[in-house]
Parts: C-alpha cells; sequence; structure tokens
C-alpha cells in the first residue's frame, strides 16, 4: 500500500543501497527497484522467514541487486553490518502485517478464522499469543489492550479473557470480546475483536519497542540527502514515530511535510486495509 508514494519519496535518484527493512513479500522492493537504475542495490529484512522465502522468488530476476536476511527490523544495525550496507540512500519500515499472513499464515493473526493462537512474526522466537493471554494478570491484560489496541473496553475485555482461560484458538479471544462489549458499543467499520488483536499482536512481538530501536539506528545509516520512511497504521506507532523526527530536526534532519501522507480514496475501495495508513519521511540534510 502507498506504493506510488513510497517510490515517488524514496527511490534513490543515484547509485547506492535501499533498505527495506520490512520486506514482507516483496512489494514494496519490487517497486523501488522497477523505478530505480541497476546501480542501486537493495538489502531485505524480515522476521518471518515464510514471508522473505515468497519475497526471495519474487525478487529473483534482480539478481545480486538484492540481499535478503532473516532479521528483526529492531535490529536494524546489525542486519545492514552483516549485509554489507554502511551507509543507505533510503530506508522504509512498513509496520503493518500482510494479506498473507493475516489470511493464510494460519498463525491467528486474524479474527475471521478458527486458528491456533501464535501471532509470532517469527515462530522460531518468543512466546506465542496463548502463553501471553493465559499468563498475564488481568490489569496487565487491559493495559496492553488499551495501549496498543485503543479499546475503550479493555478492562472488561481483559476480565473476559481471565474467566475464560485457558485460551488456545482466535475463536476464543473472539468469543471473549464479544460476550463482554455491548453489541451497541461495536465499532462500525471495524469486527469487533479487531482493537484487542492488534493489540496482541502488538504486545506477543514487542513491536513498540522494535520500532523505537529501529528509529534510533536508522539515521546513522543515512547519507546526506538520504531518506527514512515508515508507514504506520495505529496512532500510537505514529505518534513515535512524529516525536522522534522532531527531536532528530537540531541534529540535521527534517521531515518532509508536517502531515502524514495517507492512501487516496480509491485506494481505501480497493484494499479497505489500507484506510489507517500514514506514511511519514525523514531526510538526512547533512
Amino acid at each position: 500500500m502507498l506504493a506510488d508514494e513510497v517510490v515517488f519519496l524514496l527511490r534513490p535518484r543515484g547509485e547506492g543501497w535501499v533498505i527495506d527493512a520490512t520486506v514482507g513479500m516483496g512489494g514494496h522492493a519490487e517497486a523501488i527497484l522497477n523505478a530505480s537504475a541497476s546501480s542501486v542495490r537493495l538489502l531485505g529484512l524480515d522476521a518471518d522467514a515464510a514471508a522473505l522465502a515468497q519475497a526471495r522468488e519474487r525478487l529473483a530476476r534482480f539478481g545480486d541487486r538484492v540481499g535478503l536476511a532473516h532479521a528483526s527490523f529492531g535490529r536494524l544495525a546489525d542486519a545492514a553490518a552483516a549485509g554489507g550496507v554502511e551507509h543507505a540512500r533510503s530506508i522504509l519500515l512498513d509496520l503493518g502485517v500482510s494479506s498473507w499472513q493475516l489470511e493464510q499464515s494460519g498463525r491467528g493473526f486474524s479474527f475471521q478464522g478458527d486458528e491456533p493462537l501464535d501471532m509470532r512474526l517469527d515462530p522460531s522466537v518468543g512466546e506465542t499469543a496463548a502463553a501471553l493471554l493465559n499468563r498475564l494478570p488481568e490489569p496487565e491484560l487491559a493495559r496492553i489492550i488499551f495501549e496498543y489496541g485503543e479499546e475503550p473496553h479493555a478492562r472488561r475485555i481483559a476480565r473476559a479473557i481471565v474467566r475464560r482461560r485457558p485460551l488456545a484458538r482466535t475463536g476464543d479471544l473472539v468469543a471473549a470480546v464479544r460476550g463482554t462489549v455491548p453489541r451497541a458499543a461495536w465499532p462500525r467499520r471495524l469486527h469487533v475483536a479487531t482493537r484487542t488483536f492488534q493489540a496482541v499482536r502488538m504486545a506477543v512481538n514487542d513491536e513498540p519497542g522494535a520500532l523505537r530501536n529501529a528509529l534510533a539506528q536508522a539515521p546513522a545509516l543515512l547519507t546526506a540527502g538520504g531518506r527514512l520512511g515508515v508507514i504506520s497504521f495505529h496512532s500510537g506507532e505514529d505518534r513515535i514515530v512524529k516525536r522522534t523526527f522532531r527531536a532528530l530536526e537540531p541534529a540535521g534532519f527534517a521531515e518532509l511535510e508536517p502531515s502524514p501522507c495517507q492512501p487516496t480514496d480509491d485506494e481505501v475501495r480497493a484494499n479497505p486495509r489500507a484506510r489507517s495508513a500514514k506514511l511519514r519521511v525523514l531526510e538526512r540534510l547533512s
């Protein structure tokens, strides 16, 4: 999503490296490489090995212009060094999960089916969503659901989760939310469990922590005139990006526009999941 905007704002105008730190299935990477000179190379990172395998197939035609690594964007500096990248002309962070992860990964990212409550972007490490939901005390669950999901009924949902333990499948979590939130309070354009699923996924993968780490590491990797683009889908993430960009201004950086780029009406009609996307771009001036 926001592919045209990403290409226009982050495509290098000369030779050098691009780092797609959340390469996923390779959509943004392919668009950037198609629009760039053959001297532009791309390092793609992703915590999800299955998505990375699809990106490798999709980007194979670019040959040695592309390097891919199984790594979280929270370890951006280490992954860049391991990939031989000292400086980059552009860096992209797309903080959303892909349609494939939601619909076909079988890891419980979506409330639409009945799958194991996993939600790990990298299934080889960390705690599953089920383990987290069955372990955390009620006040901590309420904090996560409210802070990461901006769910006004967070306390009631947390109480229902504790009462329904042990939870094992996505259907268990959906039932906890459905049975708690009054139907009159269900959001109009969202499934009633959307915010809770988002919050749990963010907690399982420590997405806010990874974002803060990446934003701390990315500026030093940019060349003069280099740009960092971040696509966020959550107001809390956007606040982190906005505040970080502003804090970097005295060090010779500037956000291209004070307001983020957002999808056009046509893009939202074609892909409703794009409706909350916001793209902010930071440029290194010196």
